[in-house]
């Protein structure tokens, strides 16, 4: 009788392990959304920083002439957070490889992302803010286009991933891209969600 250990059970050639894939997309994509963030928050720093200088002298803000309304930030804070619970139907969905629910819920998130442009753009037009009339004017167009093209990219972003997954390229085993876009989707939705509190809540 011979005995036998446990390295005599091992065959001379094992397989290798299979190379798990670099989340290089999901790496990016966390780096980006941090990026902005903190731009971004830099940004409505600086715009509460110099209401509060111009407040201290006794001047209004907004300058005079400028109606700040409500309903139409609300209705947009309400737009993107629906848009978050279908970005969040999507992802379930291609965790579970389906991918109808998930092109549905993508282009719902995609038609929100549209009604918010919609939306802010005439939110604009009632805002009626003249440049020349008032050099903080800036400010108040800078905080707002900056988060329009954080919209925009995140619905570039969206449609891009989704057509990569009506090709085959996503399922329930590889979510990297998936995941990127809802990270950078909910990132867009935070920082409106400061927007909306810095400057059509507190104005």
């Amino acid at each position: 009788m011979t005995d036998i250990t446990p390295f005599d059970a091992i065959p001379d050639q094992a397989p290798l392990a299979p190379r798990s894939k670099p989340r290089l997309l999901l790496i990016g994509t966390s780096l980006v959304s941090l990026a902005v963030t903190m731009g971004f928050a830099g940004l409505v720093g600086f715009y509460l920083s110099s209401r509060a200088d111009v407040l201290r002298t006794g001047e209004p803000w907004p300058p005079k002439g400028v109606e700040v309304p409500l309903t139409q930030p609300n209705m947009m804070m309400f737009t993107l957070v629906f848009s978050a619970a279908t970005m969040a139907w999507a992802l379930q969905a291609m965790r579970n490889d389906d991918r109808p629910n998930f092109h549905i819920a993508a282009g719902l998130s995609l038609f929100l992302g549209f009604a918010f442009l919609a939306q802010t753009a005439y939110l604009l037009t009632i805002m009626e803010l003249e440049v020349a009339a008032s050099p903080r004017a800036p400010l108040i167009y800078a905080v707002i286009g900056t988060h329009m093209v954080l919209q925009v990219a995140a619905m570039a972003y969206l449609a891009g991933m989704a057509l990569r997954a009506f090709g085959g390229e996503y399922s329930a085993k590889d979510l990297e891209g998936v995941y990127g876009v809802a990270m950078f989707w909910y990132t867009t939705v935070g920082l409106y969600l400061v927007l909306w509190y810095a400057i059509y809540i507190t104005k």
